[in-house]
């Protein structure tokens, strides 16, 4: 599904990711912990084409996306949700996931409608169709960003701290639906995340990153977020 090589990238001189090599099987889901400023966000954007590589290949789906843009990649299935959600504020919650069908452009499906699935799997979508995205509480509109990625049927999905600043009973919901995302739909999981306890509960394994490296990965299954806390300095 995704297999990344020698990874890296920089802001300008300055290098921020030094040799990365990272594997996600489709249905699968990675944790990628570490404290802030390792280049978690990084890696993400980096993944998605949002920032470029300076050295390395980035494997996608069978095929080397390294040299694709931003858009090419999410046509072929590469969806991310940042940090802060990105939702548009003045738009209602239907004209936000319309927006996600744009990456259907070009690609083999039938179907360029908003699947039901995406309101199935977050009712208050629903609910607040026809209300603003900017009177949706934080954790609706987290709700929403990852419902609009949904729209475009993609294969992998980053996600970038899902549960900043969100009350523990949405976060649940929002577990609930990932690991449903998973197991039904056989999407595959990036996720960046601080919360241990909710990485442990929808991850298969992890990789903590320092300055830009992969220092260490295992299986969520096997150990417990006790055995990496001391790498995380959190």
């Amino acid at each position: 599904m995704l297999k990344l090589e020698r990874v890296g990238a920089a802001y300008g001189a300055s290098p921020i990711l030094n040799e990365i090599r990272l594997e996600v099987r489709s249905g699968e889901a990675m944790a990628l912990l570490g404290r802030n400023g390792v280049g978690k966000t990084t890696l993400l954007r980096t993944i998605a084409g949002l920032h470029r590589t300076t050295e390395g290949k980035i494997n996608f789906d069978g095929e080397d996306v390294t040299a694709l843009s931003a858009f090419q990649r999410a046509r072929r299935g590469i969806a991310l949700v940042p940090q802060g959600r990105g939702i548009f504020p003045h738009l209602t919650v239907e004209e936000n996931l319309t927006l996600g069908l744009s990456s259907l452009t070009g690609r083999d499906t039938p179907i360029r409608t908003i699947q039901p699935f995406v309101y199935e799997m977050f009712p208050v979508l629903v609910k607040y169709r026809a209300r603003k995205g900017g009177a949706l509480s934080g954790g609706e509109q987290q709700q929403l960003a990852i419902g609009r990625a949904l729209v475009a049927q993609p294969k992998l999905l980053l996600l970038d701290e899902p549960t900043e600043g969100i009350q523990p009973s949405i976060v649940q919901e929002i577990g609930n639906a990932l690991t449903r995302i998973r197991r039904e739909l056989k999407i595959a999981v990036i996720l960046v995340e601080q919360f241990l306890k909710f990485a442990w509960s929808i991850t298969d394994n992890y990789s903590v990153m320092q300055r830009g490296r992969i220092v260490r990965s295992g299986d969520t299954k096997t150990e417990s977020p006790e055995a990496v806390t001391h790498l995380l300095n959190i």
